[in-house]
């Protein structure tokens, strides 16, 4: 599969090439990025290179589909697909440059994102979002966009700190794309329960 660029109001996504490896790096210094993702920590200038090449092979095997998110022409995060099966389901997943957190960025992405994940030639049956348990902004993320919450991974979630908790969420093509009730969806006054309830 051909990489696919997508454009929205504000954003390009397009795949990741060799003139993001610096803004990647230093993008992945913040430690809020490995603490919720499966980065390597310390993160090296060589991981982001391994990265995209790895990333311009996830396209032409059309199993791993990964953007750069783009705002004014400059990298400010990274958006895929992974694990996408033609007819099948896929797991969305985004992280973003510290200074670019609090825009809607992510959102107005991920909408993109799922509308190519829905059309031909994926045609994907679901989507689903999955992330540690704590991690509320992604959850807050996943919400607004419509994905309905399915329950707790005990220990369902592993990287190289070990294993985790995990919330999982989806969305059909067939769901509205407006917000749903999340059991441990709280407002921003309220702690989330670690673990919520299915």
């Amino acid at each position: 599969m051909q990489p696919a660029t997508l454009r929205t109001a504000r954003l390009e996504l397009s795949i990741p090439t060799s003139a993001d490896v610096d803004a990647i790096t230093a993008a992945a210094q913040d430690p809020e990025v490995p603490r919720w993702t499966t980065l390597p920590s310390p993160y090296h200038r060589s991981h982001a290179e391994e990265f995209i090449a790895k990333a311009a092979t996830g396209w032409e095997e059309q199993r791993e589909l990964t953007w750069g998110i783009r705002a004014n022409g400059a990298w400010v995060g990274m958006i895929g697909l992974h694990a996408a099966t033609a007819g099948g389901a896929a797991e969305i997943g985004f992280w973003l440059d510290a200074a670019a957190r609090g825009r809607g960025y992510v959102t107005e992405a991920a909408r993109a994102v799922i509308a190519f994940g829905f059309a031909e030639p994926l045609s994907l049956a679901r989507i689903e979002w999955r992330a540690i348990v704590g991690n509320v902004a992604s959850a807050r993320t996943a919400r607004s966009l419509g994905f309905r919450y399915e329950g707790l991974l005990r220990q369902g979630l592993s990287d190289a700190r070990g294993r985790h908790d995990g919330w999982i969420a989806a969305i059909l093509p067939s769901d509205d794309r407006v917000p749903q009730p999340w059991p441990v969806w709280c407002d921003d006054a309220s702690p989330v329960p670690r673990g919520g309830g299915a």
